[in-house]
């Protein structure tokens, strides 16, 4: 069983940084791309960072400049680092990873959910 934990989100002021971080374990024998989505109230989930194996990264225009994706591959762990918060950046982060577990394929794991909010 693979399971994806994130910690690290909270509230913080306009201006302000946070860091998430998200570790899978379990049965892992190899994760190809891991991200970031994010989903305010009424509103769709987002991607907000993604990073393949090889560490190439992408960001919309949104977040970019500002947020920064990487990884751990040896701790099979993700981190999102958030500078300059926006209220707008308000929402559920969710931590997403492409793992295939051994002996099966590559599936899409999500971990809980892990909330930030911004004050103005």
């Amino acid at each position: 069983q693979v399971q994806l934990v994130e910690s690290g989100g909270g509230l913080v002021q306009a201006g302000g940084s946070l860091r998430l971080s998200c570790t899978a374990s379990g049965s892992i024998f190899s994760i190809n791309t891991m991200g970031w989505y994010r989903q305010a109230p009424g509103k769709q989930r987002e991607l907000v960072a993604g990073i393949t194996s090889g560490r190439s990264t992408n960001y919309p225009d949104s977040v970019k400049g500002r947020f920064t994706i990487s990884r751990d591959n040896a701790k099979n762990t993700v981190y999102l680092q958030m500078n300059s918060l926006k209220p707008e950046d308000t929402a559920v982060y969710y931590c997403n990873a492409n793992i295939s577990p051994y002996g099966m394929g590559y599936t899409d794991y999500w971990g809980q959910g892990t909330q930030v909010t911004v004050s103005s």
